[in-house]
């Protein structure tokens, strides 16, 4: 299933990697990358993560207090947002 970034989730994901690389060298990475891994889970598991409305899921990462907002079109996996779990994700939705 191919992947498509909206313009705003990915400066999203490059604000929240420099942010934490200016936290501590390497940490941007750890953090990109733990995305690229939730991603890749949703690619295997579209269906897999939870609902918050009726096209749109969250799937959060597993060390950092963040999540990737999605949803399905036309057979491709739209990421809508990189966003903390703090901000509630219908913030995001567009």
């Amino acid at each position: 299933m191919n992947v498509h970034f909206l313009p705003v989730a990915k400066q999203e994901l490059a604000d929240a990697a420099t942010f934490y690389e200016q936290q501590l060298n390497g940490l941007g990475n750890l953090f990109s990358k733990q995305v690229f891994e939730a991603i890749d889970m949703i690619r295997l598991f579209p269906d897999g993560c939870q609902l918050i409305t009726k096209t749109t899921r969250k799937c959060l990462l597993r060390k950092f207090p963040y999540m990737v907002l999605y949803g399905i079109i036309n057979n491709t996996i739209v990421i809508s947002a990189i966003a903390h779990q703090h901000r509630h994700p219908r913030t995001f939705l567009r």
